[in-house]
């Protein structure tokens, strides 16, 4: 057995237990259907394997590689692209379930277009986040379109992105309901048996969908940890002291190991300072020597994983596994 301290940093490590709590947690909160994880979260079939152990055998993906090898690896029970795309035939060849999510025209159009590679779409509908989604008036227009095109009209989908993070729960549960009432209009209009919407910091206010694609759960990150979540914190990247001054110590990752896009990430025992490429300067609580090991949290796990070919799955200090981010690039 390999020991963390024998692995080269930075490294990105996963908590065994903290893992098996949060699916667990999630698959007592939402069984089966009612969650629909997101892989774009951790981009790896490995981790989807345990989620799909604990009852989640649909999935959702943000890009067609997510979707190719979601499929490939044997996990394309019920595949949604909940992104639009104009490259649907890549999905041509897959022996899976695919729904492609489309909000104009256009990507109906691409999806009809895909020789065959897509039956099924559900209609994107901006529910406040101005990001993809057409207008909720327009859901029925273009369902109708899709059905004209020879789609299958499986419901619609809207993410109340701009809510999910909010600290204030009240504030959440206010923005949550605006967003599906949105959502709820254009699917009366739409029909179809789904509902799809939420993420991690709606998962248990969201009852208007009848699906939830939450990702983040799974492994948590600093942002979702202020939210008071009955997740824990079970990624971090481990890191080496590289230098020490008598004020600060500077960690061997840095802006190419992390997703900063949520801000600093946090260090056990420390304050961060600030990040640059390779480095992490932070104040520690105590006098650290070259060479300690730090574990440095994230606080934002997509790109952070994104940016590793690798994760290696510890109980203790042990190295029982190590995964592949198998998902990675376009």
């Amino acid at each position: 057995m390999m020991s963390v301290h024998d692995l080269v940093t930075p490294a990105l490590i996963v908590d065994a237990g903290a893992l098996e709590h949060n699916l667990a947690t999630m698959a007592a909160a939402l069984p089966g259907a009612r969650l629909r994880p997101h892989v774009k979260a951790h981009k790896c079939t490995a981790l989807a394997r345990q989620q799909a152990a604990h009852g989640h055998r649909t999935f959702c993906c943000a890009t067609v590689r997510e979707m190719v090898g979601m499929a490939n690896a044997g996990l394309g029970d019920d595949l949604l692209l909940a992104n639009e795309t104009l490259d649907a035939r890549r999905l041509a060849p897959l022996a899976a379930r695919i729904s492609v999510a489309v909000d104009s025209e256009a990507t109906i159009e691409a999806a009809a277009a895909a020789g065959g590679a897509v039956k099924e779409v559900l209609i994107d509908v901006n529910v406040g986040l101005p990001r993809c989604g057409c207008e909720s008036g327009q859901a029925g227009r273009l369902a109708d379109l899709a059905r004209r095109r020879g789609l299958g009209v499986r419901g619609v989908m809207g993410y109340e992105g701009h809510a999910v993070g909010m600290d204030d729960r009240a504030v959440r549960e206010q923005l949550c309901a605006q967003a599906m009432e949105l959502l709820t209009a254009a699917h009366r209009d739409v029909g179809g048996d789904v509902i799809s919407a939420g993420g991690t910091g709606t998962y248990d206010i969201n009852t208007w969908a009848n699906e939830i694609q939450a990702g983040s759960y799974a492994l948590m990150d600093t942002a979702y940890g202020k939210l008071g979540l009955p997740f824990v914190q079970a990624l971090w990247v481990w890191s080496t002291v590289i230098s020490v001054s008598p004020a600060y110590a500077v960690a061997d990752c840095g802006l190419k190991s992390l997703g900063m896009d949520h801000g600093n990430p946090t260090v056990e025992h420390g304050s961060v300072w600030f990040c640059s490429d390779e480095h992490t300067t932070f104040g520690p609580e105590t006098p650290l020597q070259v060479g300690a090991r730090v574990r440095v949290v994230p606080a934002h796990i997509d790109p952070t994983i994104a940016y590793h070919e690798r994760t290696h799955v510890v109980s203790g200090d042990r190295v029982v596994e190590t995964w592949p981010i198998d998902l990675r690039g376009w």
